[in-house]
């Protein structure tokens, strides 16, 4: 019996994570959701900021502010950190699973020169993120070996619960999302086998991921988990934009994920899909109430609440990169070149880690 991968037992163990995540938001972490949500009221700046697998889980989380009505500003950290002109009197949102990622500790010392107050958003309790924020946010998650699954998903559920809280009322949400998640869980299984069984993943081909509204966090995150888990490139984008000319890419033996919105755009996405298909493509879907004959490869979630099936649609797409990074042979609990955490602004690797007759 093959040993499974440290990737695969974290995404297994995802479920309880992301449940416990909503029992510290409604309870011992309550007091700070009600704070930070009252520090974004307070101010007409607002940035929604991230790097890596946060930066995606911010996309998510932004586009729940964006559907409730109320208007922030998206910035790559980096891109915040060094382009950007925070006004007096901002509110950042800073998610970061450690913490202590080098944008995330310059943008707190930028955040104060400036006048501008920070919420963060982390899984690292003794992070400086935790420590120097005006009000802090910190999920209790037993951190992942390598990549980020149940940081990844935990910091989505913390930073939309933001979200929800300015434009609505996560209380009235949080038990549909622990159903939801429940549910996920006793579906994971059966994803697993789907996607050990399909011939949608193939070694060497390329793939492209495209979603829309709050799945476009997860589209993005798509794609890393190739780049780290498969070691291979990947691209994402909306959907719309990849009608806008990507699509001359097309061609056969080609694989597309697709993200199918709960109830916007629906049809005018599956009908993307079909002409993949008949482009040659292989398409993979993953949604609610799907057509079983619309993909190569359908994984149909559970109902969710209005707008937050973000919360779940990862999972199938974790299992099918951690598939994939077997059958091509690859280490996908160890990174070759990336660190944990990037705590520098250098090159690729820590200098250190560079032979002494490098060029």
């Amino acid at each position: 019996m093959t040993t499974p991968t440290h990737f695969l037992l974290d995404i297994l163990r995802q479920p309880d994570e992301m449940s416990q995540a909503i029992d510290y938001l409604t309870g011992p972490g309550h007091h700070s959701l009600r704070e930070a949500s009252t520090l974004v009221r307070s101010s007409p700046h607002v940035f929604v900021t991230g790097i890596g697998a946060s930066w995606n889980a911010a996309l998510s989380a932004g586009s729940l502010f964006q559907q409730g009505g109320y208007p922030i500003q998206m910035q790559e950290a980096a891109e915040l950190l060094h382009f950007t002109a925070i006004p007096r009197g901002a509110v950042v949102v800073a998610i970061s699973r450690t913490g202590r990622s080098i944008e995330i500790i310059q943008l707190l010392a930028q955040a104060e020169a400036r006048g501008a107050r920070v919420i963060g958003i982390t899984n690292s309790e003794d992070s400086p993120l935790a420590r120097e924020s005006s009000v802090a946010i910190t999920i209790p998650t037993k951190l992942d070996h390598a990549i980020s699954v149940n940081t990844y998903s935990t910091l989505v559920i913390a930073s939309s619960a933001l979200a929800s809280s300015v434009t609505a009322d996560f209380s009235a949400v949080a038990s549909s999302l622990v159903d939801l998640i429940r549910e996920s869980g006793r579906r994971l299984k059966s994803w697993q086998v789907q996607v050990d069984k399909s011939s949608w993943l193939e070694v060497g081909a390329s793939y492209y991921f495209l979603a829309r509204g709050g799945s476009l966090g997860t589209c993005h995150e798509a794609r890393l988990l190739w780049e780290e888990g498969v070691k291979m490139p990947a691209s994402a984008m909306s959907t719309t934009n990849f009608r806008h000319g990507p699509q001359e890419i097309v061609r056969q033996g080609m694989r597309f994920c697709l993200w199918i919105d709960q109830s916007k755009m629906r049809d005018q996405d599956l009908s993307v899909a079909s002409d993949l298909r008949d482009l040659g493509a292989s398409v993979m879907l993953v949604g609610e109430n799907l057509p079983e004959d619309a993909g190569d490869l359908v994984c149909q979630l559970p109902k969710a609440p209005s707008n937050w099936q973000f919360v779940i649609d990862v999972v199938p797409v974790q299992l099918a990169a951690e598939r994939l990074s077997r059958m091509s042979g690859v280490d996908c609990d160890s990174f070759r070149v990336c660190s944990y955490v990037v705590e520098d602004e250098n090159g690729l690797r820590k200098k250190a880690e560079v032979p002494q007759d490098a060029d």
